[in-house]
């Protein structure tokens, strides 16, 4: 069975990004996937100190829970990315996420992965740097990474705003097209 580790970067539980992150949870498991998914913001997460003891030991000195998610993303088969957009880029927890990936990122190896991006503003192509700060990481950095799909959450502002429009669906079904090996882009 995949393994799919969804990663919720949003401030708000609940809010228009983590409610896209749990119907595309629900869509893996409704195709049989083994789904974890972890709401960064009810982690110990410290900034990346850029000491580079990582590099010569593969293990970060700082004692947070990094360690413990650094395991979920060396495990993960599918890796789903989740985050609302503030100032045309990913949350802040997101991007700190991502930096304390060094100690390890050497061995997430042929990973699948999926981004999820929420905003206020209308215009998708204001996500566009967002989307390549993703693609940065996963697939310049990651070696044999396979892009899954993309859905561009616009024009959803307020919390609960995401419940009047078809983004719920969307992720619902990109969750679902998780099991397959075939490229099933939301766009």
């Amino acid at each position: 069975m995949k393994k799919v580790l969804v990663v919720s970067s949003s401030p708000r539980r609940d809010g228009n990004s983590d409610s896209l992150a749990n119907e595309f949870a629900r869509g893996a498991e409704d195709v049989g996937c083994v789904v974890e998914k972890i709401f960064l913001a009810d982690y110990n997460i410290n900034y990346c100190t850029g000491c580079g003891v990582c590099f010569s030991c593969k293990r970060c000195f700082q004692h947070d829970d990094m360690s413990f998610l650094l395991n979920k993303m060396v495990e993960a088969d599918t890796i789903v990315l989740v985050t609302p957009v503030y100032f045309y880029n990913m949350s802040a927890q997101l991007k700190t996420f991502i930096d304390r990936c060094c100690p390890r990122y050497k061995e997430m190896t042929n990973k699948e992965f999926y981004y999820i991006l929420t905003q206020g503003e209308m215009e998708e192509y204001l996500m566009d740097r967002a989307v390549t700060a993703l693609r940065s990481f996963s697939v310049n950095c990651l070696c044999g990474t396979v892009e899954k799909g993309i859905l561009r959450a616009v024009g959803v502002y307020t919390l609960g705003e995401i419940e009047k429009t078809k983004y719920l669906k969307q992720a619902y079904l990109m969750g679902q097209g998780c099991a397959e090996r075939i490229l099933t882009r939301i766009e």
